[in-house]
């Protein structure tokens, strides 16, 4: 009988928000972060993509259990739109595809705004992640095949317009899961009859996660290895005890993930019954006695999700105490 491998690393959990610069990928970034606090798992909640900067949540230990939680969450975009351009990324990546010497004037561009703003269909680019045939849309496209993509609903809760000249809009917005903001760029370019793409992306705001939160790869660094650097070879820190207390000091807390959900406080008593797969009791005046999910906390720790049924907790998915 094979024997299991020895987990490698450290049993850390928490959120990590960082502010992914530009020219670095997501899965890059998350294996930066996992070697940085020497973490047994890691994944992050939401790709992006590297020409864009922002947030990009990464889950370290048990907080990989609530990615779905941050996922579904609405996530806020600051975007520059050039104006002019079609290109087959829908951003710079791309080759020119189109073009035109017509330039939208600030007026035409907020007539045109509400009509993407709400549920709307919008095209994925024909550079995205999404599944054609079991295969993904990106490699399909940079084989020189024309994808046919479905239109989708999608949700725009607000498009802001924050700054316009002649050659560039900038604009904010607020929207659901799965919408691509550079399919804004191209469907908004199309309408104004000049083409356009996304020239900047930065995402700024993924919920539960503010620009508070925000941690830089520098700030991780500074904190994981001092005034020495993390190349640093000399003879007081080689040998030496590794301190992740101030690396550690910048994750958020894993219950933050489920701020979405209802909160139920349980006893010590019922906090190991649950870990144990049992379900319990909900006692308390505004216990709710019926909710599909709920988050069940002791003295103010993450224990689980789960149902309530009949005022009873059943556990789903159980954290480690």
């Amino acid at each position: 009988m094979a024997r299991r491998g020895k987990k490698k690393g450290r049993p850390i959990s928490g959120w990590l928000v960082l502010d992914k610069p530009v020219g670095m990928g997501s899965t890059e970034a998350v294996s930066k972060i996992k070697w940085l606090f020497q973490a047994e798992k890691a994944g992050h909640a939401g790709t992006l993509d590297p020409l864009a900067s922002g947030m990009l949540p990464i889950a370290l230990g048990e907080a990989t259990k609530t990615v779905p939680y941050v996922q579904d969450g609405a996530k806020v975009y600051r975007f520059t739109v050039a104006w002019g351009e079609e290109r087959s990324t829908d951003d710079l990546e791309g080759p020119v595809t189109k073009s035109s010497d017509q330039r939208p004037a600030e007026a035409e561009v907020l007539l045109l705004m509400p009509k993407y703003t709400g549920v709307i269909m919008q095209t994925p680019p024909q550079f995205s992640a999404i599944k054609i045939s079991g295969e993904r849309a990106y490699d399909l496209a940079r084989d020189g095949a024309t994808v046919d993509i479905p239109a989708r609903e999608v949700e725009i809760g607000r498009l802001d317009l924050i700054e316009h000249s002649a050659d560039r809009t900038i604009f904010e917005v607020e929207c659901g899961k799965g919408t691509y903001v550079r399919s804004l760029a191209r469907d908004m370019g199309r309408d104004l009859g000049c083409f356009g793409h996304i020239a900047e992306l930065r995402r700024i705001e993924v919920e539960p996660f503010t620009q508070e939160d925000f941690v830089t790869i520098a700030e991780l660094e500074a904190a994981r290895f001092g005034e020495q650097g993390e190349n640093s070879d000399s003879a007081d820190t080689v040998d030496a005890p590794i301190d992740f207390d101030a690396i550690d000091a910048l994750l958020v807390d894993t219950s933050a993930a489920l701020d979405c959900l209802p909160q139920i406080a349980i006893s010590d008593d019922a906090a190991t019954k649950i870990r144990l797969g049992n379900p319990v009791i909900i006692r308390g005046r505004d216990a709710p006695v019926e909710a599909e999910e709920a988050c069940a906390t002791a003295r103010g720790k993450l224990v689980a999700i789960g149902a309530i049924e009949q005022g009873m907790f059943k556990p789903k998915r159980v954290f480690a105490g």
